[in-house]
């Protein structure tokens, strides 16, 4: 199995650390969609990161898409999505919001840092920050609702899933990407739990590139 794109990616990143926790081996291939565009429309045309070539030849992209299909492949003792419908219901609701801020930073990154000054659309700017500040809030109360997981454990227990695994990512990918934007004062918990998971080796093992 080869993982084709860039650590600077949240979405190549959550699909490293989770092969990693998964224990699933995999040949890393670092190849920007930007630096190496041409490169990489020759494995994948679309020129999409995350992209996953399986040992037959077979193309996955999207990393929910293709966090599934690993997941799938795992044994159900060791998957990172719980099975229960409740438990999934409430993993899907951490992700779905830890998403939304990541496609919120990621619109602030290519608004504030690659689209010229004059150019800028400051009303649009604010509606992308306030869209990421209310994702922040969502998560920030689940994390200090959550069972142990300012003890030591994590949102669904002593194993690490899925949830964690993305919203310490996108938490990282986001103060990394735009520091100063938001104060990690202001999300205590968050900012806690993703330093805590980016201790891990799972992480250190994918840093930002």
């Amino acid at each position: 199995m080869q993982l084709i794109g860039m650590m600077d990616s949240p979405y190549v990143r959550r699909v490293a650390i989770s092969l990693a926790v998964l224990g699933l081996p995999f040949e890393y291939r670092s190849v920007s969609v930007f630096r190496h565009f041409d490169e990489f429309s020759k494995v994948n045309p679309v020129v999409k990161a995350p992209t996953v070539i399986l040992d037959d030849g077979t193309m996955l992209i999207d990393s929910s898409l293709i966090l599934d299909y690993l997941d799938h492949l795992s044994p159900p003792e060791k998957r990172l999505m719980p099975a229960g419908t409740g438990e999934r219901i409430r993993a899907l609701n951490l992700i779905g919001f830890a998403l939304a801020a990541c496609e919120k930073t990621m619109q602030n990154v290519y608004e504030v840092n690659l689209r010229p000054a004059e150019r800028r659309h400051q009303p649009w700017i604010e509606r992308v920050q306030t869209q990421l500040f209310a994702a922040y809030d969502h998560l920030e109360k689940a994390i200090r609702g959550s069972d142990g997981s300012e003890e030591g454990g994590w949102l669904f227990g002593e194993r690490l899933m899925q949830p964690d695994i993305t919203l310490a990512v996108v938490w990282r990918f986001q103060q990394f990407m735009l520091p100063g934007i938001v104060d990690p004062g202001r999300f205590p918990a968050l900012a806690s739990f993703s330093a805590r998971a980016e201790a891990l080796p799972e992480f250190v093992a994918a840093p930002l590139e």
